[in-house]
Protein backbone atom coordinates (compact mmCIF):
# COMPACT_ATOMS: atom_id res chain seq x y z
CA UNK A 1 0.00 0.00 0.00
CA UNK A 2 0.96 3.33 -0.77
CA UNK A 3 1.19 5.97 1.92
CA UNK A 4 0.64 10.12 1.22
CA UNK A 5 2.22 11.96 4.44
CA UNK A 6 0.77 15.85 4.84
CA UNK A 7 2.84 17.80 6.63
CA UNK A 8 1.06 20.69 8.22
CA UNK A 9 -1.16 21.32 5.30
CA UNK A 10 -2.80 24.42 5.08
CA UNK A 11 -5.61 24.74 2.21
CA UNK A 12 -8.31 22.17 3.09
CA UNK A 13 -8.94 21.89 -1.15
CA UNK A 14 -5.84 20.88 -1.51
CA UNK A 15 -6.12 18.07 1.28
CA UNK A 16 -9.45 16.94 -0.18
CA UNK A 17 -8.04 16.23 -3.62
CA UNK A 18 -5.81 14.32 -2.04
CA UNK A 19 -8.10 12.90 -0.07
CA UNK A 20 -9.78 11.36 -2.88
CA UNK A 21 -6.28 10.43 -4.77
CA UNK A 22 -6.28 8.50 -1.70
CA UNK A 23 -9.92 6.91 -1.76
CA UNK A 24 -9.65 5.94 -5.37
CA UNK A 25 -6.40 4.36 -5.43
CA UNK A 26 -6.44 2.29 -1.66
CA UNK A 27 -3.27 4.63 -0.74
CA UNK A 28 -3.46 5.94 2.89
CA UNK A 29 -3.36 9.46 4.08
CA UNK A 30 -1.42 11.00 6.88
CA UNK A 31 -1.90 14.02 8.11
CA UNK A 32 0.41 15.79 10.39
CA UNK A 33 -0.50 18.53 12.66
CA UNK A 34 -1.15 21.70 13.30
CA UNK A 35 -3.77 21.74 10.15
CA UNK A 36 -4.85 24.40 8.41
CA UNK A 37 -9.06 23.71 8.23
CA UNK A 38 -10.94 21.40 10.54
CA UNK A 39 -11.13 18.07 9.08
CA UNK A 40 -14.52 16.62 12.20
CA UNK A 41 -17.46 14.65 10.94
CA UNK A 42 -19.53 18.00 10.74
CA UNK A 43 -16.87 19.50 8.84
CA UNK A 44 -16.65 17.08 6.24
CA UNK A 45 -20.44 16.58 5.78
CA UNK A 46 -20.32 20.20 5.49
CA UNK A 47 -18.11 20.16 2.82
CA UNK A 48 -19.41 17.05 0.58
CA UNK A 49 -16.91 14.87 0.83
CA UNK A 50 -18.92 12.12 -0.45
CA UNK A 51 -15.57 9.71 -0.54
CA UNK A 52 -14.39 10.23 3.10
CA UNK A 53 -15.30 7.24 4.09
CA UNK A 54 -13.46 5.53 1.66
CA UNK A 55 -9.92 7.45 3.28
CA UNK A 56 -7.75 5.24 5.30
CA UNK A 57 -7.24 8.85 7.58
CA UNK A 58 -4.29 8.94 10.09
CA UNK A 59 -3.49 12.36 12.17
CA UNK A 60 -0.18 12.84 14.07
CA UNK A 61 0.61 15.12 16.10
CA UNK A 62 3.90 16.35 14.90
CA UNK A 63 6.96 14.50 12.96
CA UNK A 64 8.30 12.87 15.94
CA UNK A 65 4.55 11.15 16.68
CA UNK A 66 4.55 10.12 12.71
CA UNK A 67 7.47 8.53 13.15
CA UNK A 68 7.39 7.44 16.37
CA UNK A 69 3.56 5.79 15.51
CA UNK A 70 4.75 4.24 11.95
CA UNK A 71 8.40 3.42 12.00
CA UNK A 72 8.77 5.13 8.44
CA UNK A 73 12.01 4.27 6.76
CA UNK A 74 11.35 3.91 3.53
CA UNK A 75 10.12 7.75 2.74
CA UNK A 76 10.71 10.15 -0.37
CA UNK A 77 10.43 13.33 0.60
CA UNK A 78 8.86 15.88 -2.47
CA UNK A 79 10.25 19.02 -2.78
CA UNK A 80 11.33 21.58 -5.45
CA UNK A 81 14.52 22.12 -3.97
CA UNK A 82 16.09 18.79 -4.52
CA UNK A 83 18.27 18.20 -7.38
CA UNK A 84 17.01 14.24 -8.23
CA UNK A 85 14.14 13.74 -10.48
CA UNK A 86 11.15 11.44 -9.29
CA UNK A 87 11.20 9.31 -12.55
CA UNK A 88 14.80 7.79 -11.18
CA UNK A 89 13.77 6.59 -7.90
CA UNK A 90 11.98 2.67 -8.10
CA UNK A 91 9.12 3.21 -5.41
CA UNK A 92 8.67 0.00 -3.00
CA UNK A 93 4.99 -0.95 -1.45
CA UNK A 94 4.07 0.21 1.54
CA UNK A 95 6.78 3.51 1.09
CA UNK A 96 5.55 6.63 2.32
CA UNK A 97 5.40 10.03 0.27
CA UNK A 98 5.92 13.61 2.24
CA UNK A 99 4.90 16.36 0.87
CA UNK A 100 5.03 19.92 2.65
CA UNK A 101 2.73 22.88 3.48
CA UNK A 102 1.74 24.56 0.45
CA UNK A 103 3.68 28.20 1.73
CA UNK A 104 6.97 26.88 2.77
CA UNK A 105 7.45 23.28 1.99
CA UNK A 106 9.20 20.50 3.96
CA UNK A 107 11.10 21.80 7.62
CA UNK A 108 14.65 22.28 6.30
CA UNK A 109 16.16 20.18 8.93
CA UNK A 110 13.80 16.82 7.20
CA UNK A 111 15.16 18.12 4.07
CA UNK A 112 18.88 18.07 5.18
CA UNK A 113 17.99 15.09 7.44
CA UNK A 114 17.09 12.80 4.31
CA UNK A 115 18.69 14.66 1.54
CA UNK A 116 19.23 11.41 -0.59
CA UNK A 117 15.82 10.86 -0.34
CA UNK A 118 14.86 14.31 -1.57
CA UNK A 119 13.16 13.92 -5.23
CA UNK A 120 11.38 16.55 -7.61
CA UNK A 121 8.68 17.25 -10.08
CA UNK A 122 10.91 18.68 -13.30
CA UNK A 123 9.38 21.94 -14.03
CA UNK A 124 10.60 25.02 -15.75
CA UNK A 125 13.08 27.46 -14.48
CA UNK A 126 11.62 30.58 -12.50
CA UNK A 127 8.64 28.50 -11.34
CA UNK A 128 7.88 28.40 -7.61
CA UNK A 129 6.85 24.73 -7.37
CA UNK A 130 3.31 22.46 -8.76
CA UNK A 131 0.07 22.77 -6.74
CA UNK A 132 0.57 20.46 -3.52
CA UNK A 133 -2.34 18.28 -4.95
CA UNK A 134 -1.33 17.87 -8.52
CA UNK A 135 2.01 16.84 -6.91
CA UNK A 136 0.66 14.05 -4.74
CA UNK A 137 -1.00 12.93 -7.88
CA UNK A 138 1.69 12.63 -10.18
CA UNK A 139 4.27 10.81 -7.42
CA UNK A 140 1.43 8.51 -6.35
CA UNK A 141 0.35 7.32 -10.12
CA UNK A 142 3.87 6.53 -10.38
CA UNK A 143 4.31 4.49 -7.65
CA UNK A 144 1.13 2.56 -8.51
CA UNK A 145 2.10 2.61 -12.16
CA UNK A 146 5.54 1.06 -11.51
CA UNK A 147 3.61 -1.63 -9.04
CA UNK A 148 1.27 -2.45 -11.98
CA UNK A 149 -2.03 -0.91 -10.36
CA UNK A 150 -2.64 -3.34 -7.56
CA UNK A 151 -6.05 -4.07 -6.80
CA UNK A 152 -6.79 -1.07 -9.57
CA UNK A 153 -9.06 -1.32 -12.14
CA UNK A 154 -7.05 -0.51 -15.14
CA UNK A 155 -9.26 -1.11 -18.00
CA UNK A 156 -12.72 1.31 -17.95
CA UNK A 157 -16.34 0.18 -19.92
CA UNK A 158 -14.74 0.59 -23.00
CA UNK A 159 -12.68 -2.25 -22.82
CA UNK A 160 -15.79 -4.40 -23.81
CA UNK A 161 -16.18 -2.36 -27.03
Amino acid sequence: MLNLVLVEPEIHMNTGNIARTCAATRSRLHLIKPLGFDISDKAVKRAGLDYWHMVDLHVYENLDDFFQRTGAQDIWLATAKASRPYTEVRFQPDCYLLFGKESTGLPQALREQYAQRCIRIPIREGARCLNLSNSAAILAFEALRQWGFPGLETAGEMASE
